[in-house]
Formats: C-alpha cells, structure tokens, sequence
C-alpha cells in the first residue's frame, strides 16, 4: 500500500518534524521534570487520542473541510492562543506542583495522571497547526493512485509513532535534567524558561496565518 520509496522520503522528514521542539515536546520535557518519565510517557495516551481524532478526520476528508473554514480555523487558533498562554503562565507563576496535590487528595495516582493526559490532549486539539499536519504534511508523500486513504492512515500511522518516540525522548531528558541534581531554585528557573517558552509559542500562534 506504501511503498519503500514513500517510505525513504517520509519517515527523514517526519522524524524531524517530531523531533521539533513544539508545545506538546515542550510539554513532554516538563512532565519528565516533575513527575519522572515513565509518568510523562503515560500522559501521551492524552496526545495518542487527539492524533487519532485528527487522522480519523483526515481519512474520511472532514479535516480539508475544517480546515477550509477560516471561521473554524480562527476559533480553534485563538482557543490555542488561550490555551499556550495559560500553560505559559501556570508554569511561571509555580503551579507545577498542582499535579501532585490532586494526587494526595484523590487518594491515589489516577487522578493526577488524567490530568497531565487531558494537558496532552487539549495541547493537541487546541492547535490548528496540528490538523493541519495531516491535511497538508501527510498528502505531499501519497502516491495518488488510490486507495488514498488507506495510504494516509499508514502514513499517519507512522508519523504517530515517530511522535511518541520522541515525546518519550524528550520526557527522558526531563527526567534526566531532575537526577542530574537541580536544586530547587535552579527547576524554579526551567519551571520560568519553560512558561517563557509557552508564550512565545503562543504569540506566535497568534501571529501566524493559514
């Protein structure tokens, strides 16, 4: 259904374009942080839920018409505005550690671990940029004898993996930037730089055009 050759051309760029240090990467490096890798690498069922959503969309072609609709794009990109704003200034303002006080009063794990799947999600779902990764990135590598649909699905398929592979990557990193003995003014300055990062991405969701 996809050919070696597709393959040799998608799987370099795709892999790159995971490996970007995006929003939900960013969130990725701030879950391994505070709560270890293994937790932040069971928050992306959040980020594996919305991608599926969107590759759904992408397959049955309701994605290109969303994404056709300037009135649909403005609301989902002003909602991500919002959305990377508030991330931006929760990590700023030292709410990190709102995670594990949801967990201690819930009595157990699940709770907290909803919540960091739920940021995954919404992280998602509240970019357009996202949607469009399968209504514009994916298409360029589909040999346009059909089933085209079948051949975007694997390909998505594929770039979800590559995605998470990463997201684990950088969950690690997290994690490892803990160990290496930071003390708690030094994660206080990440916790800073990270929220700086989310209002920048935010601003320029803002600026950016279809």
């Amino acid at each position: 259904m996809v050919s070696l050759a597709q393959l040799a051309v998608f799987v370099p760029a795709a892999a790159l374009v995971a490996l970007s240090p995006g929003a939900n990467n960013i969130l990725a490096l701030q879950h391994g942080m505070r709560f270890g890798a293994g937790e932040a690498v069971i928050a992306l069922a959040g980020r594996l839920s919305a991608f599926l959503v969107m590759l759904g969309l992408a397959a049955a072609g309701l994605a290109a018409v969303l994404t056709r609709s300037q009135a649909v794009f403005e609301a989902v990109k002003w909602a991500g505005v919002a959305y990377l704003a508030y991330l931006g200034v929760r990590s700023i303002a030292g709410r990190g550690g709102s995670d594990r006080t949801i967990e201690r009063s819930a009595g157990d794990a699940v709770a907290g671990r909803l919540v960091r799947a739920r940021r995954e999600f919404l992280t998602v779902a509240a970019n357009p940029k996202a949607l469009l990764l399968f209504t514009a990135f994916l298409p360029q590598f589909v040999d346009r004898s059909p089933p085209v649909s079948g051949q975007l699905i694997v390909l998505g398929l594929i770039y979800i993996a590559l995605e998470l592979a990463a997201a684990a990557g950088w969950a690690i990193a997290g994690e490892r930037l803990t160990l290496a003995g930071l003390g708690a003014r030094a994660r206080r300055r990440v916790d800073q730089a990270v929220g700086g990062v989310f209002l920048g991405l935010a601003g320029l969701l803002a600026a950016s055009k279809r």
